[in-house]
């Protein structure tokens, strides 16, 4: 007689869905609970995402063949804990909505700060690049492709991991073909990549096999990839620990800042012509779907930029926040109204966020515990030093040489560090929208320079 009920402990454990609503459920929670006038707000999601992705993980690596429920676990393993497609979705729901909320005011914005934005977008991600390089120098990781894949995870951005690959390749390339003709000093550094055991091959090598040149050149790619694995996560939390302890470091009043803020756009709206008025839609399904597909679109155009660069993108974040920018900025086009309610457009907003947290978090749990308690360690602290660089030289710049109010300027560092999760904090934290602008403006020329600083920090001795 067949079973009335069945249950798989394995299968449901492991499910994405369980694993996003437990994190999402628990991460509001700790988000609310406040610590004097703190709390980690939306962010509450990643850390218990962080944890919930450590233990499933462990959990899933430990189920044996035989055992009941080890196709769930393996199949969960493959994808990463929870596949990226969800990654995706929540990713551009969020910048879409970010950038309806902040497009009105979008020309002011410009036209106030337009300069600025392209020196910060620059200026922080060649900080980064700077202390990266000096830590490929300075650090005792024998992997140095490890150290140089810290810069794009620090700095969360996709497109310069995979010019970070490319150039990798290259570089390691280069290294394999010069072998012959290189001095005992970097044998011994190539010798350690090649094997860091030590104890397959010998530095005394005076010719390597093509078994060898390939297996340097693909141990150089999977450096960069856990560089960037690593570092991603604590790319994500020093921005957030940045942007909530920044205004109370520099004893900031964030009334007077936002007082200020609304001042400057008040003078710039003054100052642009042509911007027509746009009756609020409560909620419009059909506009809103489509500014997703048409961001998305732009995100995935590449563009060549010369040999050097090579072919650029936006990626599903640039794609999404500057379609979005620009519908909202324009209004409604037909039938379709790209203004709509600000309190529905904030909850989608909300909810798209403490979701997209979450996935950031089961996906990359394993790695952050493994770096916390294992080897991973020493690329941890130079993830969380190099972002502190950069965040700290366009903190700076920003505020004492361009004088930015800290409303604009908490957008554009994370815009700087290509960091959508931060710009969630930077709203949360400041109970407004208005830092997505900023955020906006820079991303573009960030990406820009992760993408030309990745291939320069890859042309340098090593």
């Amino acid at each position: 007689m067949a079973d009335l009920i069945r249950f798989d402990l394995v299968t449901w454990i492991t499910s994405p869905y369980i694993l996003m609503f437990v994190a999402v459920f628990t991460g509001v929670l700790l988000g609310n609970i406040k610590i004097g006038k703190f709390n980690f707000g939306a962010s509450g999601c990643l850390f218990t995402g962080l944890f919930i992705g450590w233990a499933v993980y462990g959990y899933g690596i430990n189920i044996q063949e035989g055992q009941s429920g080890v196709e769930a676990a393996r199949s969960m393993l493959s994808v990463g804990v929870v596949p990226s497609t969800f990654f995706n979705l929540f990713l551009v729901f969020f910048v879409v909505a970010v950038g309806l909320l902040a497009a009105k005011d979008l020309g002011a914005v410009i036209k106030k700060y337009g300069s600025k934005f392209v020196v910060l977008g620059f200026v922080i991600t060649l900080s980064g690049a700077i202390a990266t390089y000096g830590m490929v120098l300075l650090s005792p990781i024998d992997n140095p492709y490890e150290v140089s894949g810290i810069y794009t995870g620090a700095l969360t951005s996709s497109p310069g991991l995979a010019a970070a690959i490319e150039t990798a390749r290259e570089h390691a390339t280069v290294r394999v073909n010069g072998f012959a003709d290189a001095d005992t000093q970097e044998r011994e550094k190539f010798m350690k990549v090649l094997d860091p055991s030590g104890e397959v091959y010998q530095a005394s090598l005076d010719s390597l096999t093509n078994d060898q040149e390939s297996q340097f050149i693909k141990n150089a790619e999977s450096g960069i990839g856990l560089g960037y694995a690593v570092g991603y996560p604590f790319g994500v939390i020093i921005v957030i620990i940045a942007i909530n302890f920044i205004p109370k470091i520099f004893k900031m009043n964030l009334d007077e800042e936002k007082e200020r803020f609304h001042q400057e756009m008040q003078e710039a709206r003054s100052m642009v012509k042509g911007g027509r008025e746009v009756v609020e839609t409560k909620f419009d399904i059909i506009a809103f779907a489509f500014a997703c597909f048409f961001g998305y679109s732009i995100g995935i155009i590449e563009i060549y930029l010369g040999s050097v660069i090579g072919y650029f993108s936006l990626g599903a974040t640039g794609g999404a926040l500057i379609g979005s920018l620009i519908l909202g900025y324009i209004g409604k086009i037909g039938p379709m109204s790209f203004r709509m309610d600000t309190k529905v457009l904030g909850i989608v907003r909300e909810l798209s966020l403490c979701f997209f947290l979450a996935v950031v978090g089961l996906r990359y749990g394993y790695q952050v515990f493994d770096a916390i308690l294992g080897t991973g360690a020493s690329l941890a602290i130079i993830s969380l030093f190099v972002g502190t660089v950069a965040i700290l030289v366009g903190f700076l710049i920003g505020r004492y040489v361009f004088k930015l109010n800290w409303i604009m300027l908490a957008g554009s560092i994370c815009g700087g560090m290509t960091s959508t999760p931060g710009l969630g904090v930077a709203i949360d934290a400041l109970d407004s929208d208005d830092p997505a602008a900023g955020y906006g403006a820079v991303y573009p020329f960030a990406l820009l320079g992760m993408v030309l600083f990745t291939i320069i920090l890859h042309k340098l001795p090593m």
